[in-house]
């Protein structure tokens, strides 16, 4: 059974790259060997993998890669450190306009 990696590096700057690959090992050599100059990873060397999820399916990996990408970085710190009651609350709608906080509710509903 082939598997996909959705990975997060630490950067020396202390930035954070998300990617996926189909080999983790190979993948993080690739990076720290500086073998793409024109990748974000190149010059900000030596990277250390703090995070990875496997899949079987490519397209969920693509999707969570994607997903990820977007998100803030406390929001990638909290999965990194597999704080999912941090991670949950930080992915909660924080408009106006959501029902949880809608001006008409007397009340914030829990």
């Amino acid at each position: 059974m082939k598997f996909y990696y959705v990975y997060i590096l630490s950067c020396i700057d202390k930035s954070l790259y998300v990617g996926i690959t189909s080999d983790v090992e190979r993948r993080v050599m690739e990076h720290n060997d500086g073998k793409y100059p024109e990748s974000y990873t190149h010059s900000r060397r030596p990277v250390t993998l703090v995070f990875y999820q496997d899949f079987t399916d490519p397209n969920q990996a693509i999707d969570f890669e994607k997903k990820i990408k977007k998100w803030s970085r406390v929001k990638k710190q909290a999965l990194i450190d597999e704080n999912f009651n941090k991670l949950q609350s930080l992915s909660e709608c924080r408009n106006a306009t959501h029902y949880k906080y809608n001006a008409k509710n007397d009340e914030i509903i829990e």
